[in-house]
């Protein structure tokens, strides 16, 4: 090589690097609270779906906005058979190990999905089998026809069927028993970014994924993202400010305004498809945790429509929420199928009358019980339950709150008998239909069903009518049968509905990540404004 060709040469090299490091960017991204697992079929809670999401990919994503999108499958579409919806899928596409993804992956990942320690198996109570058609065709059978299939998989993950038989993890972690596996903090997707490292509560590092079989469709302009759960409120708005993390998914409510002020910064806000609310164990014969010898004050009705007329939702929007929050009656968003403006409406406090109906259960100077609750969750979660023990302690109901971390608090909720009686807890529904709330929270907590349900409600006639929910296809029946479930459940009182939850993100000025309406921000989406 002549001397000239070489300085070329060294001169192309060093403009490819200086052009490669301009393009280079990290997003450090901090939110209250972890993932709860890596493995991607082991937790159904949002912040776990939210990591996954990066890495993995399902066969239909949702945008920012809540609409289907096609991702690892190009197209569905019921066959000549009913029961059949068949899925065409993505050529092209390899994992970050570099193995092609095809049918036998998800074949594997659906059938892995439905295993009993899965905490996904609810969303497919209805698949009767899944099958390889050919390398890019897969057929789902359900037990009947089920027009609103597709709605379930947004979060249903495709895993690669080789790597986990060579990594042992061909068995979703059983998470309630805190038993690990090579999938609890190793990943291996399809997704915009490769995982890095991992240290649990501590820091998750992802890379960009340059074989991405989407970077000529999405912006993929980060590079490297540095994911750090920061738990206390101030500590998180501080490295925001300092420019310690350029992105906050979950401001506090307290800060808003402030943040909005601030001219290096940009906060966007939007509503939430998920509902915040209070279950109390009202199946059990006798509580552990109230001072009533051998009965459960819960199971009364009355003890229940007592509590929930009390719950002042406007003061907690008010004072606790800041306003960022929406009081309601029903555990289910107005962006899903089912609800209506008569079931969103919130009882009136009446201190008076929860106090008679209190006497005429046999509780007239109330009792002592234990409420459970979440501090790294949900927008003020913990501020809320104090807000709340206040408002019950007006009919004499004196509650001891014990707040601690997500990953303890839903272990007790999830738990076989529940280790819970009384708990706050937050419901997403991305599904966008009622019957994915039923299945979860009110159905008898069976197979499949009731994974969440941990107030021990069981009604045979409302299990009936939740199960015929996959396989109606007249929807006007269907929509007929939500309807008459929901009328049944909100006599009940099974659960106190609090308030549809608001987001703020905070960001700095050259980012504008909009709120996602399930508080999954899709990162490969994100592009940065140019000076």
């Amino acid at each position: 090589m002549t001397t000239f060709r070489k300085s070329l040469w060294l001169a192309l090299i060093a403009s490819t690097f200086a052009v490669g490091v301009a393009e280079a960017r990290t997003l450090k991204w901090a939110r209250s609270g972890d993932s709860l697992t890596l493995d991607p079929h082991a937790q159904n809670e949002g912040p776990t779906h939210t990591l996954s999401h990066q890495i993995y990919e399902p066969l239909i994503i949702r945008d920012h906005t809540g609409k289907q999108m096609p991702a690892l499958a190009t197209s569905w579409k019921v066959t000549s058979d009913p029961t059949v919806w068949e899925f065409k899928l993505r050529t092209g596409v390899k994992f970050h190990d570099g193995a092609d993804f095809d049918a036998d992956d998800v074949v594997f990942s659906l059938e892995r999905a439905m295993q009993p320690t899965s905490d996904m198996k609810g969303l497919l109570t209805s698949v009767e089998k899944v099958t390889k058609v050919d390398a890019h065709t897969v057929h789902i059978k359900t037990k009947a026809p089920n027009p609103l299939l597709p709605n379930n998989l947004g979060d249903l993950f495709m895993m690669d069927k080789g790597w986990s038989e060579k990594n042992n993890v061909t068995k979703v972690q059983d998470f309630k028993n805190k038993e690990e596996n090579f999938a609890v903090r190793n990943a291996n997707g399809t997704g915009a970014f490769t995982l890095v490292s991992r240290e649990p509560d501590v820091k998750t590092v992802l890379k960009r994924n340059d074989n991405y079989w989407g970077k000529s469709q999405v912006p993929l302009e980060i590079t490297e993202v540095v994911y750090t759960p920061i738990k206390a409120d101030a500590t998180r708005v501080a490295a925001l400010l300092s420019g310690e993390v350029d992105f906050v998914q979950d401001l506090p409510v307290q800060d808003i305004e402030r943040l909005r002020k601030d001219t290096k910064l940009r906060v966007n806000s939007g509503p939430e498809n998920r509902t915040i609310f209070f279950g109390f164990n009202i199946g059990d014969k006798d509580l552990t945790s109230d001072n009533v010898e051998g009965k459960n004050p819960f199971a009364d009705v009355r003890v229940r429509q007592a509590m929930n007329m009390v719950v002042n939702r406007q003061a907690i929007q008010r004072v606790v929420m800041r306003g960022e929050s929406v009081p309601t009656g029903v555990i289910a968003p107005p962006f899903v199928n089912g609800w209506t403006k008569e079931l969103d409406t919130p009882p009136k406090v009446d201190v008076a009358a929860a106090k008679k109906l209190m006497a005429d259960a046999g509780y007239p100077n109330g009792f002592s019980v234990t409420l459970h609750c979440p501090n790294d969750r949900y927008v003020n979660d913990e501020a809320i339950c104090q807000a709340a023990v206040g408002m019950w302690g007006q009919i004499g109901i004196k509650v001891n709150l014990v707040s601690q971390s997500k990953s303890i608090h839903f272990t007790l909720i999830q738990k076989q008998p529940p280790q819970t009686d009384f708990y706050l807890l937050g419901w997403g529904v991305p599904t966008f239909d009622s019957d994915y709330i039923f299945s979860f929270l009110y159905h008898t907590r069976a197979g499949s069903r009731g994974s969440w349900n941990a107030t021990r409600y069981t009604n045979p006639e409302v299990d009936a009518m939740i199960q015929t929910l996959s396989a109606e296809t007249d929807l006007a029946k269907r929509n007929a049968t939500i309807a008459k479930i929901w009328s049944v459940l909100h006599k009940d009182v099974v659960y106190i509905p609090l308030h549809h939850q608001t987001l703020a993100y905070g960001m700095k000025s050259d980012l504008d990540i909009p709120v996602d309406v399930s508080n999954q921000p899709k990162l490969k989406m994100i592009s940065f404004k140019r000076s």
